[in-house]
C-alpha cells in the first residue's frame, strides 16, 4: 500500500474510533430475538404452571437476566410494531390486526434499518403481521432474510389483504421465501427454527453480525400440536383445545433446545444475546382464574393458570400485557438476576441499538428507554414513567377519540389505572382491590398523562380511513407463481 493511502486510511480509522461510541459491553453482539404467539407469562414451568414441561425453557430462566415486570400490548400486531419501531404501536397506524388497520406506517424506520448501521445483517422467520401489501412485507422492511407466513395466522384469510396463501396448514405450509413461494415439509415452528438456524449457519460462516427474529404462529389458535406433543396432554384428560396449545408449547421448548444447542456447537453463545419473549398475555389464560380448562383421568377439574394475573389476552390488565422476557449473554450479562422495575417493548429498539454503538435513532420515533442500565445493575437509579396500553380494535370508520377512555390503561412503577378503577401493583398485584377512592391524586395524574398522549398519537393513526383491498396479495402472488412456473419445493438447510 502506498504511504499516502497507508495514512489517509490509518486517518480515517483514528476518525471513526475517535467519534464511534464506546460499546458499553465491550463487544458488538449477535442478537436472536424469539418471540411466541399467544403463549404469555403463565405456560412456562419455571413460572409454576403446574402441567407443561419446558426444560429448555427452565434453563433459559437460569442463565438470564430476566425483566419481571416485561409490558406488552394487548394484541400481537401492536406488539410486533412496538418492537420493530420502539415507540407506541397506535404511533405506527396500527389499531387493529386486521382490516389494514395492522400495516406498519411505511415513514417507520425499522429495528434491522436500524441495527444495518452497525453492519447487522438481518433475518424473519415465521411471523410477520405488519402488512401483507408488498410495500409493508419485511424483504421491503430492512431485512435481509424473509421466510415468513401471511396474515396474522397461518392459512387465515379476511376480506381485506391480510391473508395467507389459500388453503394453508400448520404441517407443509406454503411460506413466502424472499418474495417467492416455497412449499415445505413438516410442522410449522420445526420449520422456522430451522430456516432461522439454516441462516445464522449461513451468515456466521460469512462474518457478519447478525439480528435473527424467529417468531412463530404457535400457540396461536387454531391449536394444532404435532400428535408426539399432544398425547400426553390427552392422556392426562385435556380437551383437544387445550392439549393442543399446551403441546405447541412444549414443542416451541424442545426447538428452544435445538437453537441453544446449536449456538454452543458452533461456538456463538458467547457472542449472542439470545431473547424469548411473547407477544401479548396468555390466550390459554382466557378462562377465568379458578374456571374449568380440562379435567384429569380422575376426574378433578383443572384449572386455568395465569401466574395469578388478572386478564388475558385483549386485556388492558396486567395478565394482557405482561410477559416473559429472557435476556442471555454469557459473561456480560448477570444469570439467574430478575429485574423488577417496569419495562416494555417500546425499550428494545434503544436497547439493542445502545449493544451496538448506534448513537443516531430515527428523529422524533423513539420513545423507549435503554435497557443497558438495568442490564449492567438490576438497581439501578430508573426514573419512572407512564406506560400506556390501548386494546383499540374499535370499529372500523369510527371516529377513535370517541374510544379513548374505554379499554385502555396507565402503568407505572407503583399503579396501574385501568379505565376508572385504580390498583397499587405493589401491594396488590393480582388487582383484586379498586383504590381509585382513596387515592385521586394518583387518578388525576395518569388520566392527564394519558390525554396528552392521546393527544399525540391520534393524529399518527394513519389507517383509520383506509379502504379495504378488494384483493389479498397473498392469494393473487401464489395464483401468479402457479401459473408461471409453479411452488418449488423447499429445501431444508443442513444444520
Amino acid at each position: 500500500m502506498k504511504l499516502s493511502s497507508l495514512l489517509a486510511f490509518s486517518m480515517l480509522s483514528l476518525c471513526l474510533s475517535l467519534t464511534a461510541k464506546d460499546l458499553p459491553f465491550g463487544a458488538k453482539p449477535n442478537v436472536i430475538l424469539m418471540i411466541t404467539d399467544d403463549q404469555g407469562y403463565g405456560p412456562i414451568g419455571k413460572h409454576g404452571n403446574p402441567w407443561i414441561k419446558t426444560p429448555n425453557l427452565d434453563k433459559l430462566h437460569g442463565q438470564s437476566t430476566r425483566f419481571e415486570k416485561f409490558l406488552v400490548s394487548p394484541t400481537c400486531s401492536p406488539t410486533r410494531a412496538a418492537l420493530m419501531s420502539g415507540r407506541h404501536p397506535m404511533k405506527n397506524g396500527i389499531t387493529h390486526t386486521i382490516l389494514e388497520r395492522e400495516r406498519m406506517a411505511l415513514s417507520t424506520v425499522t429495528l434491522p434499518q436500524v441495527l444495518a448501521k452497525a453492519g447487522y445483517v438481518s433475518g424473519i422467520f415465521g411471523k410477520w403481521h405488519l402488512g401483507d401489501e408488498e410495500p409493508y412485507q419485511p424483504h421491503k422492511r430492512g431485512f435481509d432474510e424473509a421466510f415468513i407466513h401471511g396474515a396474522g395466522g397461518i392459512g387465515q384469510a379476511y376480506k381485506c389483504s391480510c391473508a395467507d396463501a389459500p388453503g394453508n396448514k400448520y404441517f407443509n405450509p406454503t411460506i413466502r421465501h424472499n418474495g417467492a413461494f416455497v412449499k415445505t415439509e413438516g410442522y410449522c415452528t420445526d420449520l422456522f427454527f430451522t430456516a432461522g438456524m439454516g441462516w445464522i449457519k449461513k451468515v456466521k460462516d460469512e462474518g457478519k453480525p447478525f439480528f435473527a427474529y424467529i417468531t412463530t404462529n404457535a400457540p396461536h389458535g387454531p391449536f394444532i400440536a404435532p400428535p408426539e406433543n399432544a398425547k400426553r396432554f390427552k392422556d392426562l384428560g385435556f380437551s383437544e383445545r387445550d392439549a393442543g396449545f399446551y403441546g405447541m408449547i412444549e414443542n416451541i421448548d424442545e426447538n428452544m433446545g435445538r437453537l441453544m444447542n446449536k449456538l454452543d456447537e458452533w461456538d456463538l453463545s458467547k457472542d449472542t444475546i439470545l431473547i424469548f419473549m411473547s407477544d401479548n398475555g396468555s390466550v390459554g389464560g382466557m378462562v377465568k382464574e379458578g374456571a374449568k380448562l380440562g379435567a384429569s383421568k380422575d376426574g378433578k377439574p383443572m384449572l386455568g393458570f395465569n401466574a395469578g394475573m388478572k386478564g388475558a389476552k385483549g386485556s388492558p390488565d396486567e395478565g394482557g400485557v405482561r410477559v416473559p422476557f429472557f435476556v442471555r449473554w454469557p459473561g456480560k450479562f448477570v444469570a439467574d438476576k430478575a429485574v423488577e422495575r417496569i419495562c416494555a417493548h417500546i425499550d428494545l429498539l434503544p436497547t439493542l441499538a445502545d449493544i451496538a454503538g448506534i448513537e443516531q435513532l430515527p428523529k422524533g420515533q423513539v420513545e423507549g428507554r435503554s435497557l443497558v442500565p438495568l442490564l449492567k445493575n438490576s438497581k439501578a437509579k430508573w426514573k419512572d414513567r407512564h406506560l400506556f396500553t390501548h386494546v383499540a380494535r374499535w370499529k372500523t370508520g369510527s371516529e377513535p377519540t370517541d374510544h379513548m377512555w374505554k379499554r385502555f390503561a396507565v402503568r407505572n412503577e407503583r399503579f396501574r389505572l385501568v379505565e376508572n378503577s385504580l390498583y397499587d401493583m405493589k401491594k396488590d398485584p393480582f388487582q383484586k382491590t379498586d383504590i381509585a377512592s382513596e387515592h385521586p391524586e394518583a387518578v388525576k395524574s395518569m388520566r392527564a398523562a394519558y390525554d396528552k398522549f392521546w393527544k399525540e398519537t391520534r393524529p399518527l393513526m394513519v389507517n383509520e380511513k383506509a379502504s379495504m383491498s378488494p384483493t389479498r396479495p397473498y392469494h393473487v402472488l401464489h395464483a401468479k407463481q402457479l401459473k408461471e412456473g409453479g411452488i418449488p419445493a423447499w429445501k431444508a438447510p443442513k444444520l
